[in-house]
């Protein structure tokens, strides 16, 4: 009976082309790959007062951890090293927002006269300069203003319950995410080793391997993001209160947060530090703000992160600006921070399920790295041998030296037939 149902299979596999079989089979395993990676991305967006706390507090627990280890190893124990690297890092980051928020307190008065009397040469220029534009429509642009304001009291107000609510689910995601970390940080490896026993006993023992090569990645990456941060926010800080840009330790801060995000966050916070110096200082210190932030983003971009991160964490360009876009149109701002890490977890991790040693894996050993590609194409249109299998080695022989031919080489078929007999006839 089972006969004749594999010979029907084997006739119909038979009936299609091997092409169009393999296309079939790689689409259908594809497209379940991306359900499974959707599914994934709408149960982290549904449940996010859960899942954003606990990805912010593994890469906080990636930070940290070291300081844990650290304590340790030196017969502190681990409860009261997790303790003690907790209330640090706690009243640091109290420290600076205080240190923060009274900077900013004492500098808006200023940056808000500099604004009115910028805008206040605006409209002069506007009205007095080369455009000749109506002192009339000059001056009902701040009583539009105004008026949509009081015509939209009840959007605003909407607008602070929302905020309201909005700071409720911060302090609430900040307790939680503050939980996770004290047990991640005592026993988060021992949290993975119970949750990978979901995974077959086959395959369990390297998803667990595969867990830890990526946490080690994660480990590397937060520590050379937050000092990278910490560079830039110093040096643009300190480049900010010597121009005299009103509310340079704001910006400063602002800027150490979003350069956890590669790329766009500096992007973001240069841009703003760009427009609030050219507002209150004028043209001149704009340019030299811009002139300082894309020599500290070289800095970043060719010594600090090459340097810190080492090549276990070394991802290619392409794949992080898709991965930010990518992130940023799913979730925001907390999609674009967290598109980084996910993607240098999965690729350290994968890479060793692939079968690469661990130490090969953490070192960064066989990465794909961004390289030039030889110069080939613009002698495509030109070359006679287009499609010979053999053309790709040809083109990248050397070529032979006409002026002094090697005896050896290929000449033509009488001139080669006529040289071959004199060889014999010497010989």
């Amino acid at each position: 009976m089972s006969q004749p149902g594999w010979a029907l299979a084997d006739l119909d596999r038979s009936s299609v082309h091997p092409m169009v079989r393999k296309a079939a089979e790689w689409s259908w395993r594809l497209l379940l790959i991306l359900v499974a990676i959707y599914v994934v991305g709408r149960l982290f967006k549904q449940f996010d007062e859960v899942t954003v706390p606990l990805a912010l507090a593994i890469l906080l627990s990636a930070f940290l951890a070291p300081a844990v280890d650290f304590l340790n190893r030196r017969r502190v124990p681990r409860s009261l090293a997790v303790v003690i690297v907790m209330f640090t890092a706690l009243g640091v980051v109290a420290g600076v927002l205080a240190f923060v928020g009274r900077a900013f307190v004492n500098g808006f008065p200023q940056l808000t006269n500099e604004v009115v009397a910028t805008v206040d040469q605006t409209r002069q220029w506007l009205t007095n300069g080369p455009l000749g534009i109506d002192p009339s429509q000059v001056n009902h642009l701040g009583n539009n203003i105004i008026d949509l304001m009081q015509h939209n009291q009840e959007k605003l107000a909407s607008g602070a319950l929302a905020t309201a609510t909005t700071a409720t689910e911060l302090v609430t995601g900040l307790l939680l995410m503050l939980f996770l970390m004290i047990f991640f940080l005592y026993g988060g490896g021992q949290i993975w080793e119970f949750c990978a026993q979901l995974i077959p006993r086959s395959s369990r023992e390297k998803v667990v391997a595969a867990g830890f090569a990526g946490f080690a990645t994660l480990v590397a990456y937060v520590r050379a993001t937050v000092v990278v941060a910490l560079v830039d926010a110093v040096c643009i800080g300190i480049g900010l209160a010597i121009l005299r840009v009103p509310l340079a330790l704001p910006l400063a801060t602002v800027i150490f947060l979003f350069s956890f995000i590669p790329i766009v966050g500096a992007l973001i916070s240069g841009t703003l530090a760009v427009i609030i110096a050219l507002v209150t200082q004028g043209w001149l210190t704009a340019v030299i703000v811009l002139a300082i932030l894309v020599g500290v983003m070289q800095l970043e971009g060719h010594v600090l992160q090459p340097f810190l991160m080492g090549r276990s964490v070394r991802l290619h360009p392409v794949a992080v600006v898709l991965g930010i876009g990518a992130g940023i149109v799913a979730s925001g701002i907390v999609g674009g921070l967290l598109a980084v890490p996910v993607i240098a977890f999965a690729n350290t991790a994968i890479r060793h399920l692939c079968g690469n040693p661990l130490t090969e894996v953490i070192k960064g050993d066989g990465a794909f790295e961004a390289a030039p590609d030889p110069p080939i194409w613009d002698r495509l249109p030109l070359d006679p041998e287009i499609g010979d299998p053999d053309a790709d080695t040809d083109r990248h022989a050397p070529e032979p030296d006409r002026e002094n031919p090697d005896p050896g080489d290929a000449s033509p078929p009488d001139s080669g037939r006529n040289g071959s007999d004199s060889d014999r006839k010497r010989s």
